[in-house]
């Protein structure tokens, strides 16, 4: 029997439905994450965790991972997190600190979660570290909806 009442459980379960969806979809047209070789990892509502391998053609003239890199990753595990709510969201403003210099072969991991959000604006926190934890760049992501949805209404 049925009661009509929607559990938390069902809640949070359609809520992660919706959050899978949402980066499924995105992952389909992003060319740019894709050729650079990420992976997503793992997606939640206000969450996103994406992977990158540092390649030769990364490195730098001092032979570690071009700063550019590191910050499309985070920027990357930053939309991802911001689109889990099937709404297109943009960034609106982006910082990033390095901390440290990965080299050739390193495996970054971008972890991103979601601060705070409401109304039309959302506020992000992005750490990229190696496999070993390591802390290599901290990154903080502003968002702005726009309009849009990445999934059809049902």
């Amino acid at each position: 029997m049925t009661t009509g009442v929607t559990t938390s459980a069902e809640t949070a379960t359609d809520a992660q439905d919706i959050a899978r969806r949402c980066a499924d979809a995105m992952w389909e047209n992003d060319h740019a994450s894709q050729a650079l070789g990420m992976e997503i990892v793992s997606v939640a509502p206000g969450t996103a965790t994406l992977t990158m391998r540092v390649r030769k053609d990364m490195l730098n003239g001092l032979g570690t991972c071009h700063g550019g890199f590191m910050f499309a990753l985070a920027d990357s595990a930053f939309a991802f997190a911001c689109n889990t709510h099937n709404q297109f969201t943009v960034a609106q403003h982006c910082s990033i600190t390095y901390h440290a210099p990965p080299g050739e072969g390193a495996m970054l991991i971008a972890t991103a979660t979601e601060v705070h959000r409401a109304g039309r604006s959302g506020l992000y926190d992005i750490a990229v570290t190696g496999e070993d934890g390591k802390l290599y760049a901290t990154f903080r992501g502003h968002s702005r909806t726009v309009p849009g949805t990445h999934l059809a209404a049902t």
